[in-house]
């Protein structure tokens, strides 16, 4: 083994690639001298085996972030392997759980990457995408009516610890199952218990054979957790822009992976800006977040969902606006919320989406329109009935319809809908047809059978019509 190291080391010499020698060692902070010329996220081979790449470019050293486990010593050769770090991608990888570095962490046995993809390559030029169209089926009935997401946009997930963002996303990725879209999760710095509850999840609702899972744990060093989001993203290009498949690349959570740069950064001696982060947070970030969109030539896209941590709800901080001003929207979750029990706990004052309108028809927008005024005029309401005075009809009917959409917009883990459901139950309320007294859930149930057994060009109001003449059979339950 040692002899085909030495081979391997000797081969890049002889072709003439710079080499350097090592002059400092702090854990995975190699010091090079030497080394030049080179380029940064260039791949380093050292001559014990090791593998690493270029952080930082100063005048007389050259800072290497290493991937490896070797020991290493002063005085130690390291040569310059590529011009750039790649990632092992490819179609086997999907249905899989892997470390970043590519390996399997399923005991599925191995699997034969495809090909090399860059892992901090350049987001596609402008004249290569085309505009987004479609609408992408989040199976979440609040955020498919209000705040929908385009195949394509990059939309940031925002709340506090514990307010559901993982759970979201989860059902984001479950209700895939019945798209024609590739999910690709990656957990950055993550405890083991997360892993084992996001797998369960995906594996009982049968979309782990679309889905490719990227994990990096509390116990993985700096560098694999902050390389996590990159090597995810490489898998879920080489799927958009070569296989020319839609994808989905959930980030849980850019928080996360930006405490890890910054712990890099301040050992790497970087001068720190605000709340100690590295001036250039913000470029690691978007040139991350920048590689989603459409492309002309395949008419395919590549979706990107980031989680970012809000701490006590304060969506105004550093890290998320920073997201939020690369991002085309965000779904703020809100432990105000939550605590009422509304699920997704998401704050309809603070959420936007600045594309996924256009993925709508007419009458979906109208849908929207007509929740935000009812939902507005419920909290009004809402505020009245405290003062304890005698209601007017109308309150009385605002307040029932309210509780009513905000019960429809109730939803637990691996709850979905399609489209054609969330609107049939949206039509079904709005318009009156549904009685005060009826169990939202006996509307759920309804929709999502007739929605079921219609036939393509099935006539919308026949399909209404049948949801309110199954309110007979079913009973009105409260």
């Amino acid at each position: 083994m040692t002899d085909d190291v030495d081979q391997h080391f000797q081969k890049l010499v002889d072709a003439g690639r710079p080499v350097g020698e090592v002059i400092g060692i702090n854990n995975f902070l190699i010091e090079i001298k030497g080394l030049q010329p080179v380029s940064t996220h260039s791949l380093v081979i050292f001559e014990n085996g090791n593998k690493g790449f270029v952080q930082h470019i100063l005048e007389t050293r050259v800072t290497v972030l290493n991937l490896g486990s070797a020991q290493f010593k002063i005085g130690m050769l390291a040569a310059v392997g590529q011009e750039e770090l790649t990632a092992k991608v490819g179609k086997d990888f999907i249905g899989r759980v892997v470390s970043v570095s590519g390996d399997p962490l399923d005991g599925k046995g191995p699997i034969a990457a495809d090909a090399n993809w860059p892992v901090f390559g350049p987001a596609p030029p402008i004249y290569e995408r085309e505009l987004l169209n479609t609408q992408l089926e989040t199976g979440v009935t609040l955020i498919d009516c209000l705040f929908p997401i385009v195949r394509g946009q990059r939309l940031a997930i925002l709340g506090d610890s514990k307010s559901g963002k993982s759970t979201l996303a989860t059902q984001i990725a479950i209700n895939q199952r019945s798209t024609d879209q590739i999910v690709i999760y990656v957990m950055i710095a993550k405890r083991r218990s997360d892993i084992d509850i996001l797998l369960q999840r995906l594996s009982d609702s049968g979309v782990m054979d679309k889905t490719i899972v990227v994990v990096s744990t509390i116990f993985d060093s700096l560098v694999s957790s902050y390389l996590a989001p990159y090597t995810a993203c490489a898998m879920a290009e080489y799927l958009w822009q070569v296989v020319g498949q839609d994808a989905l690349l959930i980030y849980d959570d850019l928080t996360a992976h930006a405490h890890v740069y910054r712990e890099i950064s301040l050992l790497s001696g970087v001068s720190p800006g605000r709340d100690s982060y590295p001036g250039d947070i913000f470029h690691a970030h978007s040139s991350l977040l920048e590689r989603a969109g459409k492309l002309k030539k395949n008419h395919k896209s590549l979706t990107v969902l980031p989680l970012v941590l809000t701490e006590s709800g304060d969506i105004s901080s550093y890290l998320p606006t920073n997201i939020m001003s690369i991002t085309d929207g965000q779904w703020v979750l809100d432990m105000e919320v939550f605590r009422s029990g509304l699920r997704p706990a998401v704050n309809v004052g603070l959420s936007v989406t600045r594309v996924g309108a256009v993925g709508q028809n007419e009458h979906q927008r109208w849908q929207a329109s007509q929740v935000f005024k009812i939902l507005a005029d419920y909290r009004k309401a809402q505020e009245f009935t405290h003062f304890g005075a005698e209601m007017t009809l109308t309150t009385q009917q605002l307040l029932t319809i309210g509780a009513q959409i905000n019960q429809l917009f109730t939803q637990i883990p691996g709850e979905t809908y399609g489209l054609l459901a969330e609107q049939l139950m949206l039509d079904s309320l709005l318009s009156g047809n549904v009685p005060g007294s009826l169990n939202i859930n006996t509307l759920k149930k309804l929709a999502n059978d007739t929605a079921a057994a219609a036939k393509p060009g099935s006539d919308y109001q026949n399909l209404l019509a049948a949801i309110k003449s199954g309110f007979g059979a079913q009973g009105t339950a409260s």
